[in-house]
């Protein structure tokens, strides 16, 4: 496994900011994914909710407008419709989401994270 650090990342996002500055200051230098500007494919959704042990509803800001706007709220819809919906919407999905060594964390809040570290 790699030591190497990914960051989910929104600039705009408070919590992101502030968990690029914890893992800054325990000396990490994250690779930075401005996941808006550059959705995860539905290979790297896969592994993240894997690594998360989350389904995809359960990644999604349901309360943004693209959620209720798509239907996604719809019971029926199946895991890779859902995973598809973050691909075109990537501001569905929560943030900030840090990966190291095989493991994810969602950073609410920021202290989330350390675990995997």
């Amino acid at each position: 496994m790699s030591d190497e650090v990914t960051i989910y990342f929104n600039p705009q996002c408070s919590k992101c900011r502030l968990t690029l500055d914890l893992l800054e200051s325990r000396g990490e230098k994250p690779e930075i994914v401005e996941y808006l500007e550059s959705p995860p494919d539905a290979a790297t959704l896969e592994s993240l909710l894997d690594m998360l042990g989350l389904e995809p509803r359960d990644l999604m800001r349901t309360f943004e407008k693209e959620y209720a706007e798509a239907g996604l709220g719809n019971p029926g819809l199946s895991r890779a419709e859902l995973i598809d919906a973050m691909i075109s919407y990537p501001r569905l999905i929560q943030r900030p989401i840090v990966v190291k060594n095989g493991k994810a964390a969602i950073g609410r809040p920021p202290e989330k994270i350390i675990d995997i570290l």
